[in-house]
């Protein structure tokens, strides 16, 4: 049919992710993750019941926003080659987004729980920088 012919692409593309790379980066998940802890810890050295308020609301909003980004690099960046090449991905997915939870930085107000979520978020920060190499 000539009108199939009309819609027919003229150019093909194609990439591993979404959109060619360039938009995914683990650094919007470390920056709130930063933010997370810099909230905790801003809510220890508080005792302002309005501030601390506050800090909770908005530190679980910055942990919403990691687990968000990390979702994303999860399941829209890396694919099947790269979970091959490093086995540990899945867990370091599951671990951090675990961390930025409920059960982790988003349901506590210590410090070093967010420092763990940041280790984490770090591993999974070097293993696409080296995606991105090859």
């Amino acid at each position: 049919m000539r009108t199939s012919r009309f819609f027919r692409p003229r150019t093909v593309v194609s990439a591993h992710c979404d959109l060619p790379c360039g938009v995914y980066d683990p650094a919007q998940a470390r920056i709130e993750a930063e933010s997370v802890k810099a909230i905790a810890q801003k809510y220890q050295a508080s005792t302002d019941p309005e501030f601390r308020t506050r800090a909770l609301i908005i530190k679980e909003q910055r942990s919403e926003l990691v687990k968000h980004h990390l979702w994303v690099l999860w399941t829209d960046y890396f694919k099947a080659p790269h979970f091959e090449k490093y086995p540990q991905l899945n867990g370091l997915f599951n671990e951090a987004t675990k961390l930025a939870g409920a059960g982790g930085a988003k349901g506590s107000v210590d410090p070093a729980v967010a420092e763990n979520l940041l280790g984490k978020i770090e591993e999974i920060s070097k293993i696409f920088w080296e995606t991105k190499q090859a």
